[in-house]
Parts: C-alpha cells; sequence; structure tokens
C-alpha cells in the first residue's frame, strides 16, 4: 500500500530512499532518483542488473536455497550513505 502511494506520488527529480530494489525501479521509471540506506545511487542504467540479482536471490529462496540476508548496518555503511545523499544534494544546488 505506502509503495503504491509513493509510486503514484514520485515525480522526476524527487529523491526516494529506500532498500526496496522493486520499489526503486519503479520510482526511477518515473524520473526520480533511488538512494538506498547503504548510500548506492540507483539509476535506470544500473537498477536493470540490481533487479534482476534481487529477483535471482528471491527465486533461489524459494527454491529452498539459504543465501543468508545482508550484513549488519555498520558506520561504514552510514558513512556511505552521508556521503551518496551529499553526492546528490551538491548535483541539486543552483551555480554560484
Amino acid at each position: 500500500v505506502a509503495d503504491g502511494y509513493i509510486v503514484q506520488h514520485v515525480a522526476a527529480g524527487d529523491l526516494v530512499i529506500t532498500a526496496d530494489v522493486p520499489l526503486a525501479a519503479l520510482v526511477i521509471a518515473r524520473g526520480a532518483t533511488a538512494l538506498d540506506p547503504r548510500g548506492t545511487i540507483h539509476t535506470a542504467d544500473t537498477i536493470g542488473d540490481r533487479l534482476a540479482t534481487r529477483n535471482l536471490m528471491e527465486e533461489l529462496r524459494w527454491a529452498g536455497v539459504a543465501t543468508g540476508g545482508p550484513p549488519a548496518y555498520s558506520p561504514a555503511d552510514r558513512q556511505r550513505f552521508a556521503a551518496g545523499l551529499d553526492r546528490l544534494l551538491r548535483g541539486l544546488q543552483a551555480p554560484n
């Protein structure tokens, strides 16, 4: 329900912070930018591969293969997120 609301209301130029790869793909298709909590900036050029990997891992889990989960969120992840957010915000600044 929340994902649908986000997709309906997102506009080109918006920033969506999400770890949900399918949601990231949907908002990118609408012209928004997606940043994950680990600092990865997803783009139209990169989201297809990320979505394919996510779907493969989901299929493996459904088949009973133990794939494990992501590592615990670390201070390095927090730093990468801050750096990614900073890069995006700097890109939005008007020239002086």
